[in-house]
């Protein structure tokens, strides 16, 4: 996951950045009479731009590196009873907001864009970001928008200094995602899930909040709902996007039906019982929201967890660093290691942290860190690649031909997708062999490495693209009621993953507000899906057309024409449109066609595997 802030900027500076009409110098009657026959001079509309653009940008540097750190500061060090860090935040990122939503900003840019013959493409791009960030804080309701950030600032410390309870004691999210990776007993399986989602409730009357506020601030700017912000920052209405997730959804449908068919009648023989259910009870799968299955399987000769523990979390980090050196990527820069937080608090410790990986790019600069909780294991591996995939985009795409207002992905899905691509080829066997992680006459089961991945990234669809879009598109444009949040999250649960509860959860529960990114990453977990199709096609490129490779048995490691290939799409981030990119870098629009071939050799044994089984999906 990749940590971003929406421009802020304050209403005084936008004053001082926004052109202003000049005002007429008194004259005598004969220069006025020579003035009203002379014609009007051209207005250099480019040099107006330029001008603004640059005392924006170093404004809103200024103020999005204050909002950073404080942001960093809630997410790392949260005591309970303690408001300070979320004063702290609410502060600066309302300093942030009243300069990026100053009316004399927007009415600044919105005038510029009224000449878009005269300025230049870079420039348009630059004013149409800095308008999209005017709409999420507009100062003409600069009330609405100052308790948007009290609010979101106070959820934040809810979400993250909530203290879990498991067998009567305190435990981590990584604790629980631990116990259901490897818990065998159903009805400790059942408390371990329901341990997870006691958060829910807690966060219900903030997010009910969140949901008005958020769609009244952008609807100040004209847009319906927040939902519909959001996907406009793709270039897309609401409709568009739906419809998108939607095709993506019904192209993997094939493979996702075998996988539940099978996951239904493997873990019901797992734990040992009679009857099979038609749908998957959610305490069975191990991952807290079904998201990710891929514990599910062991590839023999592929266990890395034995090995990455004797290596510690520390090896982890440096050896994803060294991964992306070996393409011709630079060192990270020492203020990496020296402010990033990337390994769990000790247990002695007085203050809790945000376990939820996240990479940050704290000045739109050199300052890059994580946040993670490494520890010797394959998620944690996988994670720790993803999330260095994120700071080698921040530090690539920060170059002199990048203006600070455009330094961010191509679109959003395009961060994920590099990170996700990154900790696929980092855990396939020739790459793990080159690591001497695994050894090279080590047999292993390619049909279960496949299934494996296929437990992990299709199933990963229906989640994203489904039941997190559609809950959110139904929160948040057709305000769903307050009473309907729980049972609309179950239905889609039903419909997309073919997952129910363990029990009946009425509306005193809020099972997807326990997702963290409902609350502070809201309205485009699409971006999750879109990236997995993404990182298909970009993988199914540098294994086909520039390493000449199965995509199923691929090493990047130590490739500097991958490296070449990554960095280029990475070096323009968003000055140039993300359809142009990927149709350039690989030859094709957006499509799942990438992501259903590499699964194809997996369907034939599904179907096998499930031959004389009920399909319910």
């Amino acid at each position: 996951m990749k940590k971003t802030f929406l421009p802020l900027l304050t209403a005084a500076t936008l004053a001082a950045c926004a052109p202003t009409a000049k005002t007429p110098a008194t004259t005598t009657p004969a220069a006025t009479e020579t003035t009203a026959s002379a014609p009007p001079a051209p207005q250099d509309y480019r040099a107006q731009a330029e001008e603004f653009l640059i005392n924006y940008s170093n404004e809103y540097q200024r103020l999005y590196t204050q909002s950073s750190e404080a942001e960093w500061r809630s997410n790392t060090h949260i005591v309970a009873g303690d408001t300070s860090n979320a004063g702290a935040t609410t502060r600066a990122n309302g300093r942030m907001a009243a300069f990026t939503g100053s009316t004399e900003n927007i009415v600044t840019i919105k005038g510029l864009l009224e000449h878009k013959a005269d300025l230049t493409e870079l420039q348009i791009k630059q004013l149409q970001t800095a308008l999209y960030a005017a709409a999420n804080n507009p100062q003409t309701v600069a009330d609405v928008v100052k308790r948007r950030i009290a609010a979101e600032a106070a959820q934040t410390e809810r979400l993250y200094g909530y203290d879990y309870q498991y067998a009567g004691k305190s435990v981590t999210t990584n604790d629980l995602d631990e116990l259901l990776r490897k818990e065998k007993n159903p009805a400790k399986r059942q408390q371990v899930w329901e341990a997870s989602k006691a958060i829910g409730p807690t966060l219900k009357d903030g997010l009910l909040n969140l949901r008005d506020l958020r769609n009244q601030t952008v609807q100040a700017l004209g847009y319906p709902d927040y939902f519909t912000y959001q996907a406009s920052d793709y270039g897309m209405s609401r409709e568009e996007m739906m419809t998108l997730v939607r095709k993506l959804n019904d192209e993997l449908r094939p493979l996702y039906r075998e996988l539940h068919t099978y996951a239904r009648y493997e873990l019901a023989k797992k734990y040992n019982q009679k009857q099979v259910p038609d749908y998957l009870p959610a305490h069975w799968l191990p991952n807290r929201w079904g998201q990710d299955w891929s514990a599910m399987v062991e590839v023999k000769g592929l266990n890395l967890d034995p090995i990455l523990a004797k290596k510690g979390a520390e090896w982890q980090v440096q050896q994803a660093e060294r991964f992306y050196q070996s393409l011709g990527f630079p060192a990270l820069p020492p203020v990496f290691y020296e402010k990033s937080s990337l390994y769990p608090l000790p247990k002695a410790a007085t203050y809790k942290k945000n376990n939820h990986a996240s990479a940050w790019h704290m000045n739109l600069d050199q300052d890059v860190r994580s946040l993670m909780s490494v520890e010797g294991n394959t998620e944690w591996y996988e994670t720790t690649h993803h999330e260095l995939g994120h700071i080698y985009y921040y530090l690539t795409y920060t170059n002199p031909e990048v203006p600070v207002l455009l330094r961010t992905g191509a679109n959003r899905a395009y961060h994920e997708a590099m990170g996700s691509l990154m900790g696929l080829a980092a855990t396939q066997k020739p790459f793990l062999t080159g690591l001497n992680l695994v050894d090279a006459k080590t047999q292993t089961n390619e049909t279960q490495t496949l299934l494996k991945e296929a437990l992990n990234y299709a199933t990963f669809i229906p989640f994203a693209s489904g039941v997190m879009s559609e809950w959110e598109n139904s929160f948040y444009a057709d305000k769903l009621p307050a009473d309907q949040l729980n049972a609309k999250w179950w239905e889609l649960a039903k419909k997309y993953q073919g997952i129910v509860p363990p029990t009946t959860r009425s509306e005193q529960y809020l099972d997807p507000a326990t997702k963290t990114h409902i609350n502070d990453d809201p309205a485009q977990y699409y971006d999750y899906a879109l990236s997995y199709v993404i990182l298909f096609q970009l993988h199914d490129h540098i294994a086909k057309k520039i390493l000449k490779q199965d995509p199923h048995t691929t090493n990047y490691y130590g490739s500097k024409e991958v490296g070449t290939f990554l960095a280029d799409i990475m070096r323009p981030g968003a000055s140039k449109d993300w359809r142009a990119v990927l149709k350039e870098k690989t030859g094709e629009d957006l499509s799942a066609r990438a992501m259903v071939e590499y699964f194809e050799p997996l369907m034939a044994y599904l179907k096998q595997q499930n031959k004389g089984r009920k399909y319910t999906m």
